[in-house]
């Protein structure tokens, strides 16, 4: 039998006070008495009460609920992000309610709606690629929406990230000045932006600076795995790479491992730079050189800007760009 959920009301019931009294216990409101207020606790614990956020969000209009969107719960660049926004959620008093939506973009649309009929108050997205079906859905909602390290060309939705375009450019112009001529770009699919629109565009802006011709046998399209990087070193060592930019770092990783399992010595005779700066850059050995993000700051600029629109304040930026910095260690001469 399917057990009953306790309401409110039968909580008042037992305490012999009004559902008005519970509802100032569970809300932390000081003007109930000390004795009142251990009696209706001691109720809550006994038939094990849980305040439903919804029902309470339905009678003031606010669920004081965010969603969030994540494409990887695994990959350590989206847990850091996650970190940020949840401990400032928890200082604005927010719940959390986290989706993983497995980098597939009907999946994501999906769980955008899953949110949307939960009430959620606002929404925190940090997908790859933000789709035309995707975009549609974000006009349609009623909750703001705001972009956590993930990119949007068209700038529709309010935005925290760092300038991929300038960071990658810095990191590739990095491996030029260290002699190198022939360097690969292995990224994930180029039908996302962060890829095409930004990290490409970093890459070959720091190639015609150096008067470095584009060459597209040198870009690698892959997925955002190990095993898809470990496997790339015939291709590269085929290409006649010397180094390596990365758009990822477990794919980073994968890449380096798969040349030293090759007999190829990293970094003497192929460097490698990765881009996220995760835990994973310091796990490996050599430890990855990396561009730097503030992960936990782009995840709590995010939510704190995210507050402001569920509460209509004024927003002087809509896109926020954060600081990246350059991280050299042992992959890099």
């Amino acid at each position: 039998m399917e057990k009953q959920t306790v309401t409110i009301y039968d909580v008042a019931r037992e305490a012999a006070v009004s559902m008005a009294t519970v509802s100032r216990v569970v809300n932390g409101n000081p003007n109930v008495k000390p004795a009142t207020r251990k009696k209706v606790l001691e109720v809550i614990d006994r038939l094990d009460y849980r305040p439903n956020a919804v029902a309470r969000g339905l009678a003031s209009k606010k669920t004081t609920t965010i969603g969030v969107i994540i494409p990887d719960v695994t990959n350590a660049y989206f847990s850091s992000l996650a970190r940020g926004i949840d401990d400032i959620a928890m200082m604005y008093k927010y719940n959390i309610i986290l989706t993983n939506s497995d980098e597939n973009g009907g999946k994501e649309v999906q769980v955008l709606n899953t949110l949307m009929a939960k009430q959620v108050d606002g929404i925190i997205f940090m997908g790859n690629q933000v789709t035309d079906e995707l975009r549609e859905e974000f006009r349609r909602s009623k909750a703001p929406i705001v972009l956590a390290g993930s990119v949007d060309a068209e700038k529709t939705q309010p935005s925290v990230n760092i300038d991929y375009v300038a960071a990658v450019a810095e990191a590739v112009k990095n491996l030029i000045d260290h002699g190198n001529q022939k360097i690969a770009f292995v990224s994930g699919s180029m039908e996302q932006a962060i890829n095409h629109d930004y990290r490409l565009k970093g890459y070959k802006k720091a190639l015609k600076d150096a008067g470095i011709a584009y060459d597209d046998k040198l870009v690698f399209e892959t997925d955002y795995t190990y095993k898809a990087g470990q496997s790339l070193e015939p291709a590269l060592n085929a290409a006649g790479a010397t180094a390596a930019f990365v758009g990822d770092d477990e794919l980073a990783a994968g890449v380096m491992n798969g040349l030293t399992d090759a007999g190829v010595a990293v970094p003497d005779e192929f460097e490698v730079i990765t881009s996220n700066d995760t835990k994973l850059t310091e796990l490996v050995r050599p430890k990855m050189s990396s561009i730097t993000q503030p992960l936990y700051d782009i995840g709590a600029v995010a939510m704190r800007l995210l507050t402001k629109l569920m509460n209509n304040e004024t927003v002087d930026e809509n896109t926020v760009i954060l600081p990246y910095g350059l991280m050299k260690r042992s992959s890099t001469k």
